[in-house]
């Protein structure tokens, strides 16, 4: 401690250290105050001549008056220091003010008499010197600082806790009341809005009626586009039916009229609006394409919900009816011609004022094609569809990170040498998927009571979730195809069909049979079992 005070002494601590220095000698200066205030076994009397003597080595000159703080050499009440007198006052534990005196040692007395102005205790020293002048000293306690019921306690920084908590609160408060009245707004409008629509579609009127109309009108594009939203306003959706990677599907209701709908991820926006646009192409509708009904966009603020409303078809998709159905000939017949239909109808172009332009898939497979409850089925999915511009010779692709199903690609896409700027090579890539579909169908046949269970393509060389090299060694390097049961030979229709899926999957591209080819084959196949469909 004597070091310490020396160097603070010495060197002149900053204001800050100054005030640390003295604080910590300020509360008891008793250990200054008790001695002589020299250093210990150094004699004063022993000053060599010429020597310079340090001032806390000088002999004790002053005298001064000690109460509650005399050393034990003080005699009277008699101290004496080479320092300072002083007195000071202070309050103790009970609040009791109290008054001392007594002598200072030189170390350190300049900082003690400065008294420190944060001590935790109130008090107060004064220093004197000369003789017992300490003696006349009245400090007094400094006034008291009256901080509040909370400044400077727990109780304080509870309030300030409690506060920010109850601004927390009613923000979040405001924000929830703000976006609910939004929300009744919006539901008020909606509301008034569908009253509105009901008006605009008179009461009676079916979905075909509607839809018969818009064909008698001339337009052959669909539903007008008010139409389309009116209805898609008034939807109820019942249950979830389906769900793939480009979103859900969902049971819904118009007026107690089943519909299918088909939401859409907001991230696949660009597949909602090229199977929209597909749809909605003049002349589209066929009994053997998806029945399109309405295409809508619903926002809240928060998302965007893209919504396809098509016909509603309750058997589900070629790939569940084959997982639990067989057929016999005349079904398998009907199948696969009701499917060329629809394919051949999506491939011709229509020439006129309003003409259709040929159109390729892109993405057929079973599960893409839905079962009707004639027996029939519809292609749906036209997510990835590309349309032949004949005016401008032009193929137009949809702007779609989306690509078909690896396992149903056809050997030129695997192997990347598809032509993309030529509209045939889309048509041609179908027909290869198509005979693999005719493969899936072939395979359920009952002959001789002998069937297959369900199968993908190619289950039996590849993975479930097989990937572009793995179908590119089988399909375009080993050359191979899915393989067929030697009880197909046997049976004139299985042989008939194995020879038109060999013609669709072939592996040069132009040797392939074009859909009006298929449909041909299979009308003469149809008409010699006298299939009506």
């Amino acid at each position: 401690m004597y070091v310490f005070f020396l160097f603070c002494s010495a060197w002149g601590f900053s204001l800050a250290k100054h005030r640390s220095c003295s604080t910590l000698g300020g509360h008891n200066p008793d250990h200054v105050l008790h001695g002589t205030g020299a250093k210990p076994g150094s004699n004063p009397k022993k000053a060599v001549d010429g020597s310079t003597v340090s001032p806390e080595d000088a002999a004790r000159f002053l005298s001064c008056y000690c109460s509650g703080h005399c050393p034990e050499d003080a005699k009277n009440n008699t101290c004496e220091t080479n320092g300072q007198c002083f007195a000071i006052i202070e309050e103790d534990e009970h609040g009791e003010a109290i008054l001392t005196s007594g002598c200072m040692k030189y170390e350190g007395s300049d900082f003690q008499c400065k008294d420190s102005p944060r001590a935790q205790s109130r008090r107060t020293i004064e220093c004197c010197r000369t003789d017992f002048c300490n003696r006349d000293l009245q400090p007094t306690l400094p006034p008291v600082i009256d901080k509040g019921p909370f400044f400077g306690s727990t109780h304080w920084l509870a309030f300030l806790i409690s506060v920010t908590v109850c601004c927390c609160a009613l923000i979040a408060i405001t924000i929830i009341c703000y976006y609910r009245y939004k929300w009744q707004t919006e539901r008020r409008r909606y509301n008034r809005d569908l009253e509105q629509d009901e008006a605009f579609i008179p009461v009676g009127e079916s979905l075909k009626d509607l839809i018969d109309q818009s064909q008698s009108s001339g337009s052959g594009s669909g539903l007008p586009l008010l139409v389309q939203r009116t209805i898609a306003k008034q939807i109820q959706m019942s249950r979830q039916i389906g769900k793939g990677r480009y979103g859900e599907v969902w049971l819904g209701r118009w007026r107690g009229e089943k519909v299918a709908v088909k939401v859409f991820f907001s991230r696949e926006e660009a597949s909602w609006f090229r199977e929209t646009e597909i749809y909605q192409t003049v002349l589209m509708r066929h009994e053997n394409i998806l029945g399109f009904i309405a295409a809508d966009i619903k926002g809240s603020g928060a998302f965007t919900q893209l919504f396809l409303i098509t016909d509603y078809h309750e058997n589900g998709s070629l790939y569940d009816y084959l997982k639990y159905t067989t057929l016999d000939t005349k079904s398998l017949l009907k199948l696969a011609y009701s499917a060329a239909c629809g394919l051949c109808h999506l491939h011709t172009e229509i020439c006129g004022t309003q003409g259709k332009p040929a159109i390729a898939h892109r993405d057929l497979k079973s599960k893409n094609i839905l079962m009707k409850k004639n027996g029939t089925c519809c292609i749906a999915d036209l997510g990835l569809a590309v349309k032949f511009n004949s005016d401008t010779n032009e193929v137009d692709i949809p702007l779609n990170t989306r690509v078909g199903t690896k396992r149903y690609m056809a050997p030129e896409v695997l192997d990347e040498t598809l032509n993309k700027n030529h509209f045939q090579s889309y048509i041609m890539a179908d027909i290869y998927s198509y005979g693999l579909i005719i493969w899936e169908m072939a395979r359920r046949c009952v002959t001789g009571g002998i069937v297959e269970e369900y199968q993908l393509p190619y289950y039996d060389m590849v993975s479930a979730d097989p990937s572009y090299e793995d179908m590119r060694e089988v399909v375009c390097v080993k050359c191979l195809r899915p393989a067929v049961s030697n009880r197909w030979n046997s049976d004139e229709c299985l042989r008939a069909m194995l020879k038109l899926m060999s013609e669709c999957w072939a592996h040069n591209p132009p040797s392939r049979l074009t859909a009006l080819r298929v449909k041909k084959t299979l009308a003469k196949m149809v008409e010699s079992q006298d299939i009506k469909i």
